[in-house]
């Protein structure tokens, strides 16, 4: 599993920038007609290929992202009109943006008023998502429209304002009615429950790989985690402000929207959350399980479950958290958490791979490295690393590395 998909969130305009109003969401034409848009979806991830600007590009569909689009800086919509601020969970960036002067899904024309492409300089979204892909694609593209997301058929289905989901009656264990919360700015925050009824604020995050993300103090907060508790199991996240501590949590019975869900595996950064608005994401290992559909206007998003279990396997590795140096152009370890299998083999922080069951890594992602180091529980590989020149040979068992 990708280690983390970019997740963002527009921050505050650059200086000299005159900042945008947020009113709340004024009801808008949508489409006159029923437009469909395939997509592939992916292991992690929802594919689509949009023309911007006259430019056909694939963008990872991203709903935890506010704008319309972010692209590699390679891709050429024009020269850069402004910047902008964007925010991750653990801080913010600036970047260049271009006007958006065309803009279609399909058949189906987006309206490019307004719009802006943010180009981010670095990214390596085809490794990290294992099919080509330029960049991301915001809620911006869809918010005006009722948008089915059908896993099921891997396809948008853009409904008229006609359809009106908040007029359905759900059963509430196959279909699910779910009110938006009055909170966040161009996202889709809704309700999630602990077994003692605590609340957590979540956005509906179709770019975050993971089954849910929230932070450590979120955990204190709602009583799943003690104040002077540390997690026996970490590794490095990767983000788009950098890096940052996170660690795999046991989540019993959770209500996720809803849903009633048993046992589920979340991503837990370590750092404070970046915004007071909400407590984190559900992320596309949760969603994929559903055919939703999001009113924006209406505020309502409806869940129709394709499964009967919606929760995720227990994620397995080994322990170990290594990156690319662009420095001595080799693989380092960044980490090795205790008492895990690379720990007791003497594998350490610092040390270089050189390759992973007998193949070179070279210069693949942080997400493909990490990747490469998860599998299923009891599954072997055998890590070849080097530290002062000295070469050793490691077999390592996956283990579960999961605090509760």
């Amino acid at each position: 599993m990708s280690i983390l998909a970019t997740l963002l969130f527009l921050g505050p305009p650059a200086k000299g920038q005159k900042p945008k109003p947020n009113p709340k969401p004024a009801p808008k034409p949508a489409v006159e007609r029923t437009y469909e848009v395939p997509f592939v979806a992916t292991d992690e991830a929802i594919i689509v290929e949009a023309v911007i600007n006259g430019h056909k590009v694939n963008c990872m569909f991203d709903t935890g992202f506010g704008g319309t689009v972010v692209l590699s800086d390679a891709v050429d919509l024009g020269k850069p009109t402004g910047t902008m601020y964007l925010r991750d969970f653990v801080g913010q960036f600036q970047v260049d943006t271009v006007r958006i002067t065309s803009m279609k899904l399909g058949e189906m024309p987006i309206d490019p008023k307004g719009k802006e492409a943010v180009l981010q300089p670095g990214n390596r979204y085809t490794e990290s998502y294992g099919t080509h892909c330029d960049g991301i694609m915001g809620f911006e593209v869809i918010s005006d429209n009722i948008t089915e997301i059908n896993f099921e058929k891997s396809k948008f289905i853009f409904h008229p304002r006609s359809v009106d989901i908040s007029k359905r009656i759900p059963d509430n264990k196959k279909t699910f009615l779910v009110p938006l919360l009055p909170t966040g700015k161009s996202s889709i925050e809704l309700p999630v429950y602990t077994k003692d009824g605590k609340r957590l604020i979540l956005a509906l995050d179709t770019g975050n790989a993971f089954f849910g993300t929230t932070h450590k103090d979120v955990l204190q907060r709602v009583g799943l985690w003690g104040e002077s508790k540390e997690p026996k199991f970490t590794t490095l996240a990767g983000v788009a402000s950098g890096s940052v501590t996170s660690w795999y949590y046991k989540f019993k019975d959770a209500t996720i929207y809803g849903v009633k869900v048993p046992e589920s595996y979340w991503s837990i950064i370590d750092a404070p959350s970046s915004s007071a608005e909400h407590d984190g994401t559900i992320g596309y290992q949760f969603l994929k399980n559903f055919n939703i559909t999001i009113d924006y206007q209406r505020r309502f998003v409806w869940l129709e479950r394709l499964r009967d279990n919606v929760g995720n396997d227990a994620p397995a590795s080994v322990g170990i958290s290594a990156f690319f140096d662009e420095d001595s152009k080799r693989v380092i370890i960044g980490r090795v958490s205790p008492e895990t299998p690379a720990a007791k083999a003497g594998i350490r922080a610092g040390d270089f791979i050189l390759t992973i069951d007998g193949n070179e890594i070279g210069q693949k992602s942080y997400e493909e490295i990490m990747r490469i180091l998860e599998g299923p529980v009891g599954s072997k590989i055998v890590v070849t690393t080097s530290r002062q020149g000295v070469v050793k040979r490691t077999e390592l068992t996956r283990q579960v590395l999961v605090n509760e």
